[in-house]
């Protein structure tokens, strides 16, 4: 069963320096309908102006992975961590019993656009942590490159949370398939481009809930980014 959520159906607000839309509930946004999928609480596509950015605040028992398409974002937090995050780089950081962060577009001219994305850990309390990693582009053209996991396998990023994410990069045509184990669900969404989803076509933004499919085949309609979840 594949149930897709059409870009144009998220939650939207513009305040001017962040332009963002919500796939799941959040902030002023309430849809009972779409509140989480599994593990999966947000999925923010973010738009931020150039010198313009989020002022220090707080989380806690949270995993939040986010990912730069375009611009830069620069983090500094709690821990002592401070760090440009650019396309292509992914940011890792387990809130656990609590930290202060701040996220910022250093660019006096270019906006930043990225996605945060949230997970429930397994494990409320743990010792927040940070991680941030590049995966080259080589080894996600044409293919699922695993960027997080609960055991940091191929070197991905750690997550707390029994979910594996993957990124690919497709040419107009091409495939990337995806077995999902029994009991497992899936989360795709679309970054940029276009792809087909088992037949089901899928555009810039959409986002797609799987559950009850045994294998996935993803078919780029014209050249596409893509974030693929495995949930339990």
């Amino acid at each position: 069963m594949i149930t897709i959520r059409i870009a144009a159906d998220r939650g939207h607000a513009d305040h001017g320096w962040l332009k963002t839309h919500h796939t799941f509930s959040f902030g002023s946004y309430r849809d009972p309908a779409h509140v989480h999928f599994r593990a999966l609480r947000v999925m923010n596509e973010d738009f931020v102006a150039p010198g313009q950015g989020f002022g220090t605040h707080p989380h806690e028992n949270m995993e939040i992975v986010t990912y730069v398409l375009a611009g830069a974002l620069e983090h500094k937090d709690s821990m002592g961590n401070g760090e440009v995050l650019r396309p292509g780089e992914f940011q890792r950081m387990s809130a656990g019993t609590g930290i202060t962060h701040s996220e910022f577009n250093p660019s006096p001219t270019e906006p930043v656009h990225l996605y945060q994305i949230w997970l429930f850990p397994t494990e409320k309390g743990i010792e927040p942590s940070y991680e941030q990693k590049r995966f080259a582009e080589e080894e996600r053209r044409n293919q699922l490159r695993l960027v997080a996991s609960r055991d940091a396998a191929e070197n991905s990023l750690l997550i707390h949370q029994d979910a594996r994410i993957f990124l690919s990069t497709l040419d107009h045509d091409k495939q990337a398939t995806h077995d999902l184990a029994s009991n497992r669900h899936a989360w795709l969404q679309v970054l940029r481009g276009s792809v087909s989803l088992n037949g089901q076509q899928l555009q810039t933004g959409d986002g797609a809930a799987v559950s009850e499919e045994n294998r996935l085949a993803i078919t780029a309609t014209q050249d596409a980014e893509i974030m693929l979840f495995d949930l339990a």
